[in-house]
């Protein structure tokens, strides 16, 4: 895909004019409704929320039904969740410890969502097209995702 085809200043404007509450449930919702039809090539969108101790639970996303709970010591989103680095996986099948949720992914990113310091949870994006995601929709996507914090208020979890 081009990159040239996405305007991430535009939708990260467009974020901005729809999350009109402060509400982290409702903003998490429309945050994953709003990059799934707003990127092409994408076939999951969602949150884990780090709820409990090194492990992430299932929050608002769009796609298919999904895996459920995911320690941090598996997987690409176990592992943006422990180094709290944004992830980036031309080919999910070459990471060895790969949670397969849909066997048709096959490009990831994860992007950590830190507030005050801990862990909230994670953003999730898979494709079905290999070394879907570059690292301008890298860029794009975490400027989004800051948009997303500086718009809600995030709870901190009793773990």
């Amino acid at each position: 895909m081009s990159l040239d085809s996405v305007n991430y200043d535009l939708l990260d404007r467009q974020l901005a004019a729809l999350l009109d509450t402060r509400d982290w449930l409702t903003n998490s919702a429309q945050t994953c409704a709003f990059i799934m039809q707003s990127l092409p090539h994408l076939n999951w969108v969602g949150f884990y929320l780090q709820r409990s101790p090194e492990m992430l639970a299932l929050g608002p996303f769009q796609g298919k039904p999904a895996c459920h709970p995911i320690p941090f010591s598996k997987g690409v989103c176990g592992a943006a969740a422990r180094k709290r680095t944004t992830q980036r996986v031309d080919d999910v099948h070459s990471v060895a410890d790969h949670i397969a949720c849909d066997i048709d992914s096959r490009a990831e990113l994860v992007v950590p969502i830190v507030s005050n310091d801990q862990l909230w949870g994670v953003l999730d994006i898979d494709s079905p097209q290999e070394a879907r995601f570059s690292q301008e929709d890298q860029a794009g996507i975490e400027a989004l995702l800051n948009t997303f914090k500086r718009q809600t208020d995030l709870p901190v979890w009793d773990h």
